[in-house]
Order: structure tokens, then C-alpha cells, then sequence
């Protein structure tokens, strides 16, 4: 087997989906998982695809951008979305599973299939064979790091997040808030959310006296003075925001003519410019908090959040400027990454990389033509996003309806999501037919 397969390294949902895919198409494949030998510090389960933190898949509804990716992955017959269906328990709106459950139907699945063959041993070094789906996780043991860091280069390999909140362009209020860069260089790239004197110093003490996320005992090294979070900064002095990231210089209110007392820049998170990330605004303020906080802020009153801000461990690499949409390192094509280490956030989007590695991985083995889905999918889209996005500023990312193409013709703001909906799953199937897949 070893031969003549394929070599997966990880045995988390992108691992194991992967896996599965792979041996769906008849290939021999091997998954190496540390586990029990080795556990990271967030696993304590012996099983494949362990849920480390919460045992919610998010929203069910095909007007969420996560609900449609999880039906795209029904539609072809993922081990994640069987598992998922099988096991789940009552949430409302939510899909969620009992987390026992669903490791055990995933880890027997792989199993009971002849095709696949489970090894229970920790990967320091990067096998020689090809083709190889490194899947080890955002925890990934520091040996396996050190290759990898040599595989990637220095500079393309992060072990911490540190996240700052995304908004929805069309939710940010331009009545109050302005397009302009600094010193009028680079055109009108920043939005500028401007504060007064009172507006500013209110925001210092919401920031400091909000509630944070506890870390946890591995990470807490993640504060480093080159991306600390806003609350450490605030912390630090009533100042300190507005000589860093809130800091008005070479700004001037085109309203007033004058330059504001300080400025919240968001800056755009995708070429078509409809998610704005909000610079230096990475937190461990937890999520409600976030949201009333930054709420407060003059032009957010009614802000639209698709990522909130986070700072813990996490590795991941520079993917747009290591990774092909096939999830292939551009150097060497038999190396395909996937799940969380490619810059996904979120159990289902890295399930869903898994997918499409193991897909992949299996068709650069029987030498078919790799694929990648229509960036009108969500699992295009993804996959677009995380290969093809500014590698300067590149961060975590789940999938929202921002990273999407624009409808054409344009609809209603109220009709979009549903369009984006049914516009995905018709090219999703035209796909499958064009690719013969399963």
C-alpha cells in the first residue's frame, strides 16, 4: 500500500475526509495520527476527527454561507456531512452533533474500508512518497513544525493567530466614515471611521473594561509586541490606541477638512472590496462583546460582522503564497495541504479542504487533470480566497457570501443570499457532471 497510495498525514476532519475521498476513487491510502501516543495539548480522545472545542457545524440555512457549505458537501457524499447527520442532537437553526458519536462513526467508517489503513504514529519528518496531503492541524507537533518550516520558509509559517474583526462593506455607514490612505497615497484603499476627543476616549475605556476569552495554559505566549491585541494596547495607557492603530495622521476628514482627533481604518479583505478588515483590531474580547463594543465606534452603529476577532494558537501557512486552488504547494506538486494549516477557519471549511485534497490527491496519483470547484460555490470560493488573496496580510478566513463573486445581474439586498444559494448549488452539479465526479 505504501507503494501505491497515497500518504495522509493527520487524522482530524480534514485528514480523514481526505481519506475517505481518496479511497472512494479505489486508491490504497496510509493516514498517520499521533494519537494516543502523542497528544496535542487540546485532544484527550483516542478517536479520529476529535472536536476539541465546540460541537456546533454553525447554521443549518442555505442563506448562511456555511449552511450552503455544508449542503455543496452533501451533494458529494462527504464522510464529514454522514457523520454529521447521523449523529446530530437538537440546536435550533444549528447543526450540531454529539462530539463522541460523531469521532466514533468517523473513526469506524475509516476503519472498516479496505482501502484505507490507519497507522497510530507521529510524523516528524515528511515522508518521501507522492503523492503526500499534510493535514496535521493548527496543533501540530513541534518536530512536524520544523520540517515544515523548512518546506515553506520561514517567513510563510505562523503559530499564532491574531485575528482582527471583517465587516461587510455595504454595512458600514459612509455617511460618517470616508475612503482616503494616508497622505493621499494609494488612492482611496482604507475606509476611515473618524472619532472626536469623546468618541475616542469612550472607546479606550469600553475596550479595557470588556469582557475577555480566558486562554487557555498553551497559549500564553501568543502576545508578541509586534500584533498585540487592542485590549493590551488600551491597556497600557489612554494613549497608546492613538499613537498606534487608531493614530489620524496624514488622514483629513473630508467633511470637516480637518484631521480627526482619531481613526479606525478598515482595510479591504478581497478584491471586489465588499469585506472590510478592521486594522490592528485583533482581540480576545469575546464575541458579544466584540459586537457591542465595536458598534459604538461613529460609521459602525449597524456593522455587519463576518469574522470576529480572536488571538490564539494556531498554525497555518501563507497560502496565496505557497498553495495552488488545487491546494497544492506551487513547488512541488505532489504535495497538497489541507484543512485549518491552509488558513481556514472553522470545522466545516476545513473538512471541506480535506475534501478537495483528497480529491486532488487522487486524481495527481491516476495523472487526471486536478480541479477546482467555481468560485460561485462556497467551496470555490474558499478555495479562492485562501490562494488568491493579498500574502502580506493574509489571515484565517470562514466562509461568507463577501468572498463570493457578484450576482449578475445585481439583486436585491434582500433576495442576495438566496441567489448566492441557488446560483452555487446549479454550478456545483453542472461541475460534477463536466469533472465525472461520484
Amino acid at each position: 500500500m505504501e507503494k501505491n497510495g497515497i500518504i495522509i498525514v493527520g487524522g482530524g476532519l480534514a485528514g480523514c475526509e481526505a481519506a475517505w475521498q481518496a479511497a472512494r476513487e479505489g486508491l490504497n491510502v496510509l493516514l498517520f495520527e499521533m494519537k494516543p501516543l502523542q497528544f496535542s495539548p487540546a485532544h484527550k480522545d483516542h478517536g479520529l476527527a476529535e472536536l476539541v472545542c465546540s460541537n456546533s457545524f454553525r447554521a443549518e440555512s442555505l442563506e448562511n454561507a456555511v449552511g450552503l457549505l455544508k449542503e455543496e458537501m452533501r451533494q458529494m457524499d462527504t464522510l464529514f456531512m454522514r457523520a454529521a447527520d447521523a449523529t446530530r442532537v437538537p440546536a435550533g437553526g444549528a447543526l450540531a452533533v454529539d462530539r463522541l458519536k460523531f469521532s466514533a462513526f468517523i473513526t469506524s467508517s475509516l476503519n472498516e474500508h479496505k482501502n484505507i489503513r490507519i497507522v497510530r504514529q507521529e510524523v516528524s519528518q515528511l515522508p518521501p512518497q507522492r503523492p503526500l496531503i499534510i493535514a496535521s492541524g493548527p496543533l501540530t507537533s513541534k518536530s512536524l513544525s520544523r520540517e515544515l518550516q523548512t518546506l515553506t520558509g520561514e517567513n510563510s509559517l505562523y503559530f499564532y493567530d491574531a485575528i482582527s474583526p471583517v465587516v461587510e462593506a455595504d454595512s458600514i455607514n459612509m455617511d460618517i466614515a470616508f475612503r482616503a490612505s494616508r497622505y493621499d497615497r494609494g488612492g482611496d484603499d482604507y475606509v476611515n471611521c473618524p472619532l472626536s476627543k469623546k468618541d475616542y476616549y469612550r472607546l479606550v475605556v469600553e475596550i479595557v473594561n470588556a469582557s475577555k476569552v480566558p486562554q487557555r495554559d498553551f497559549e500564553r505566549t501568543v502576545f508578541f509586541e509586534g500584533c498585540l491585541p487592542i485590549e493590551e494596547m488600551a491597556a497600557r495607557g489612554k494613549d497608546t490606541l492613538a499613537f498606534g492603530p487608531l493614530k489620524p495622521v496624514g488622514l483629513k476628514d473630508p467633511r470637516t477638512e480637518k484631521q480627526p482627533f482619531a481613526v479606525v481604518q478598515l482595510r479591504p479583505e478581497n478584491r471586489e472590496r465588499t469585506i472590510y478588515n478592521m486594522v490592528g483590531f485583533q482581540t480576545r474580547l469575546t464575541w458579544p462583546e466584540q459586537k457591542r463594543v465595536l458598534r459604538s465606534i461613529p460609521g459602525l452603529e449597524k456593522a455587519q460582522f463576518v469574522r470576529l476577532g480572536s488571538c490564539h494558537r494556531n498554525m497555518f501557512i501563507n497560502a496565496p503564497n505557497l498553495l495552488l486552488p488545487t491546494l497544492q504547494h506551487k513547488q512541488e506538486a505532489g504535495i497538497f495541504f489541507s484543512g485549518q494549516i491552509t488558513g481556514v477557519e472553522g470545522y466545516v471549511e476545513s473538512a471541506a479542504m480535506g475534501m478537495m485534497a483528497g480529491i486532488n490527491a487522487a486524481r495527481f496519483f491516476q495523472k487526471k487533470p486536478v480541479i477546482t470547484p467555481p468560485p460561485t460555490t462556497a467551496t470555490g470560493a474558499l478555495l479562492t480566497h485562501i490562494t488568491t488573496t493579498d500574502r502580506d496580510h493574509f489571515q484565517p478566513m470562514n466562509v461568507n457570501f463577501g468572498l463570493f463573486p457578484p450576482l449578475c445581474p445585481p439583486v436585491r439586498k434582500k433576495d442576495r443570499r438566496k441567489s448566492f444559494g441557488q446560483r452555487a448549488l446549479k454550478d456545483l452539479e453542472e461541475w460534477r457532471k463536466s469533472c465525472c465526479l461520484k
